[in-house]
């Protein structure tokens, strides 16, 4: 009798838990949630994630998806509580609409400390935001004479003489995906630290292919922390099962090391200058000045004296000021060289497979007052105005066509970035969406919309000519039409999201687009570039891409 009473208590309860698990992960998913109005890209993402994720684990999400808007539409359902969307208004409402960002992004919390990247709320991102934006504007690169200071120093010391010594090499040539990623390197940390601090990664080939094995390391094993993080965590603390490898920590730790290092130092320096001195800021303004974390310390300071205990930064930024300094130039130095580094990779192959459009940047780049052409001894024609005036260089229209193009076409930061929908629901496209759902979307689908990108797979520049042409032609029939209304901003300015956009869009773009202008124009003022060995070329299909054989020779002629 007390088994059949037993019985009797078991069953009826275990029966109700399986009804309430199948109603709460199969039931309701799949046929009474909201979301399942929206189409699905495969028949098992609405109660489960294992599609996705598969996807991910294999590095192969972006090409993925695109076949999935293809088939489905602008709006797929990619997991139970997942979105990707790939149109112009789905993104403004997502990324302009101040949507937070998702928990993927704690794995950018620097030493345990947040960056303006990994910032989840909008309220402590836009304060982390304020304190460095201004340096990182398109009137403060242009004007700012550290980093005049800095650019010249890097070019004219650093990368010309070795492109002149790899022309020595006529078949070798010069790999130059390191060398780009080295250039942008110490471009990002000399504007971070001051030169006497930056990396010096164009000088030291050895160090820099190890600083490179170890970032790679870092990259490379990120999908366990960022979509499994409870599993993660899970069995590592009740079974002492590491997903990620003891090693790929010990790659984070020693690449933490290397930054907090000059970080420290740095702010050893700034905090040792004495204000009623007229010496004390010696470095400001020059090559040594270093911008970024003198700007970072100053908005701590702000923050603190205006808000102290009550600031949503006073936890993190105002106490362990030292690590979020460290963490915020971490994430500034690891982006910076990476993405630009993979631009200029892309755009010189693209460039050295077309010696006529090489002749013919190089008419538009002579024609910058000062050029950056070299005399006969190697040395600047000009050489105390060598850096060619910012603004006018801005205005190259074949220049700045080369560059978006390949931003476009090979974008460096192209996968998914997601966001959360707010705890009101709101509406995406034609579809009421609740809150606390994943929503994202990629510059790898928005940059193949054939509508806007005609064979987008090819790379082709003139589109970006037959823009500027079409902006010129409005402005000359109406004058309102010069401020860049949205409704009539042409298509490939609307889908192109090289850089994101809305108040999370990258900090540093104005910065990047500087640098790949600057260096692209000190290269084919003076030289010819020819392809040796482009094997693996290809992009690899992660959320920042690279080529797959991570390299690209080339050979480097001076022009006579």
């Amino acid at each position: 009798m007390a088994e059949l009473h037993i019985t009797n208590i078991y069953l009826p309860t275990a029966f109700f838990l399986i009804l309430v698990l199948f109603y709460k992960y199969v039931l309701y998913p799949a046929i009474l949630s909201p979301l399942s109005a929206i189409p699905t890209a495969h028949w098992s993402c609405s109660v489960s994630p294992a599609w996705i994720l598969w996807a991910r684990f294999k590095q192969r999400e972006n090409r993925t998806l695109y076949a999935a808007h293809q088939q489905h539409g602008p709006i797929v359902r990619v997991g139970p509580n997942e979105l990707c969307v790939n149109s112009v208004e789905a993104v403004k409402t997502i990324y302009q609409g101040g949507f937070d960002k998702h928990q993927w992004y704690s794995l950018f919390n620097n030493y345990g400390v947040p960056c303006v990247f990994s910032s989840l709320h909008s309220k402590p991102h836009s304060l982390r935001k304020r304190m460095v934006s201004h340096v990182y504007s398109k009137s403060y690169i242009n004007s700012s004479p550290a980093l005049a200071a800095q650019a010249l120093a890097i070019i004219n010391d650093r990368l010309l003489p070795l492109l002149a010594a790899s022309g020595a090499d006529r078949d070798g040539g010069i790999d130059v995906h390191s060398l780009f990623c080295a250039t942008a390197m110490d471009f990002i940390s000399a504007y971070c630290f001051g030169m006497a601090r930056c990396a010096e990664f164009l000088r030291h080939k050895s160090y820099r292919e190890h600083w490179l094995a170890l970032y790679a390391t870092r990259k490379g094993w990120g999908f366990y922390a960022q979509e499994l993080p409870r599993l993660s965590r899970g069995l590592r603390r009740c079974l002492g099962v590491r997903l990620t490898p003891s090693w790929v920590d010990a790659a984070n730790r020693e690449l933490e090391a290397w930054c907090k290092a000059r970080a420290d130092a740095t702010v050893r320096s700034l905090e040792s200058e004495d204000p009623s001195s007229s010496s004390s800021s010696s470095s400001l303004n020059t090559a040594d000045d270093p911008v970024v974390v003198r700007a970072l310390l100053a908005g701590i300071v702000k923050e603190e004296e205006s808000s102290g205990p009550a600031s949503p930064l006073y936890a993190t930024t105002i106490r362990q000021r030292e690590l979020s300094v460290a963490s915020e130039i971490l994430d500034h130095v690891l982006a910076g060289q990476e993405t630009t580094g993979v631009a200029l990779t892309y755009l010189t192959y693209h460039l050295s497979r077309r010696p006529d459009l090489q002749r013919e940047l190089r008419d538009e780049l002579l024609s910058l007052q000062p050029n950056m052409k070299l005399g006969e001894d190697g040395a600047a024609v000009a050489a105390a105005a060598a850096h060619p005036d910012s603004r006018q260089l801005d205005n190259l229209p074949l220049l700045h066509a080369v560059i978006m193009e390949t931003v476009r076409r090979h974008t460096p930061a192209g996968g998914p970035e997601p966001r959360v929908t707010p705890p009101s629901s709101c509406r995406i496209g034609p579809y009421e969406v609740p809150g606390g759902v994943r929503v994202s979307a990629s510059a790898f689908n928005l940059h193949r919309n054939e509508a806007a990108f005609p064979e987008p797979e090819t790379w082709d520049h003139t589109r970006w000519q037959q823009q500027q042409q079409q902006q010129q032609q409005q402005q000359q029939t109406d004058p309102a039409a010069e401020e860049g209304g949205g409704e009539k901003m042409t298509d490939v300015n609307r889908h192109f999201w090289g850089f994101s956009s809305g108040g999370r869009m990258c900090l540093g773009s104005n910065f990047a687009m500087h640098d790949m202008k600057l260096v692209i124009a000190a290269i084919y003022s003076n030289y010819t570039s020819h392809i040796i060995d482009d094997g693996g070329i290809e992009e690899t299909d992660a959320y920042t891409s690279r080529p797959k054989g991570n390299s690209l020779y080339l050979r480097f002629e001076r022009i006579a």
